[in-house]
């Protein structure tokens, strides 16, 4: 069964809550009434429908891959979310936080970024409403998606690298929750994932479940080109694009795979599989499924894509997991490479890293699938990860 909303503290059937610092509850309070207000505002939804529409460009295609579904054996589609405004889902987000940013009187945003995606979604919307936005983002991913840090600050945002930890996503976002706690009076943190303190989980869901309910319309069965999904995958690190494209989905006959990253191999504990490997425990103001030793400290996580490359996941993908509402798998770094180079071959698209390990996956068990109708969540284009992938003198 799906929740509408977490219950009065703030869970999914004991996954979410606010493990949160004292300076931030009154913050967590005023931004829940804020967002169940703008949410329950027919202008509100208004404004953002028509950016969504006329500035974002959504509705986004669903694209029969003819030469895939040939080879796997089945009928396969992808959702073009790489289409999207700034080449990802995480625009949905950012452009919905905000509008709520401007709406609650903020005047400055910060943000956390892995891969860049939802750092340039967040400078996007902040440029386009004039405000001030700060991102943060750990110096190894800071090397390896060059790009994006610099479409960056070309919207005016300013990027702080993050030197602790590993450099990856966890110290990024633990970096944002620092300035967020000393700055809350003024300060917006666009969170960019369903992950963090309640009661961002349900906001980030509800403002990407649009991804589900336009694939609902767009393969309702009514037409012969667009039947009905036997299954949906979509990749997961914090969470946010398969909670977009599940969530619609939910308790249906429809079955829902989440792929993560097993990095090297699970077997070498080196990976950003918390739901396949991991164990319930808190990370980031919330009790989800973490990477954690014996003794309940974080592990560092290992993935490929920077926006797997996180120890945690989105409590509501945990409750889906115990629930047995969703499947969830994984693939390792090589597997993903590879399928990036097999849909850019195949059919011309170039996926993001994050995106390909969904495809790995279904190309991995096509075997199984005989048949089925399987839509991918292509989550985003993978111009950042070109030089990643091919190395600088190729």
């Amino acid at each position: 069964m799906r929740l509408e909303r977490p219950d009065t503290r703030g869970r999914f059937a004991g996954f979410g809550g606010q493990f949160a610092p004292e300076t931030l509850m009154p913050a967590l309070e005023e931004l829940e009434s804020e967002f169940a207000k703008a949410w329950a505002d027919p202008e509100f939804h208004a404004e953002l429908d028509a950016l969504l529409r006329d500035y974002v460009g959504r509705p986004t295609p669903v694209y029969r891959a003819a030469r895939l579904s040939d080879q796997f054996g089945l009928e396969l589609y992808l959702k073009r979310e790489d289409l999207a405004h700034t080449g990802a889902h995480k625009i949905n987000n950012t452009m919905g936080q905000a509008l709520l940013t401007q709406r609650m009187g903020k005047s400055r945003v910060i943000a956390e970024t892995g891969a860049g995606q939802h750092g340039v979604a967040t400078a996007t919307a902040c440029a386009l409403l004039g405000q001030e936005c700060v991102v943060y983002m750990g110096e190894k991913d800071i090397e390896r998606q060059a790009l994006n840090v610099h479409r960056m600050r070309m919207l005016g945002t300013e990027v702080r690298a993050v030197t602790s930890g590993a450099g990856t996503l966890k110290d990024a976002v633990s970096a944002a929750m620092r300035d967020w706690v000393a700055s809350v009076a003024d300060t917006h943190y666009i969170i960019g994932s369903v992950v963090g303190p309640h009661p961002f989980p349900w906001i980030v869901r509800e403002l990407q479940k649009v991804i589900g309910e336009e694939l609902q319309s767009q393969m309702s069965g009514k037409e012969p080109n667009r039947p009905r999904p036997d299954m949906v995958v979509a990749c997961v690190g914090g969470g946010s694009n398969a909670m977009g494209i599940f969530y619609p989905y939910v308790g249906s006959d429809v079955e829902l795979v989440g792929v993560e990253a097993a990095g090297y191999g699970l077997e070498t504990g080196q990976h950003g599989a918390s739901l396949v490997a991991g164990s319930p425990g808190v990370i980031h103001g919330s009790m989800t499924y973490l990477l954690q030793d014996d003794q309940g400290q974080i592990l560092e996580a290992h993935s490929i894509s920077a926006g797997l490359d996180y120890p945690g996941v989105g409590p509501e993908h945990a409750y889906f997991k115990e629930a047995g509402l969703v499947r969830y798998e994984s693939i390792t770094d090589d597997e993903a490479v590879a399928a990036v180079h097999l849909l850019a071959a195949t059919e011309g698209i170039i996926p993001a890293l994050e995106s390909a390990h969904g495809l790995a996956w279904i190309a991995k068990e096509a075997g199984n699938l005989q048949g089925k109708v399987v839509v991918l969540n292509l989550s985003g284009r993978g111009d950042k990860d070109v030089e990643q992938i091919t190395g600088p003198d190729e």
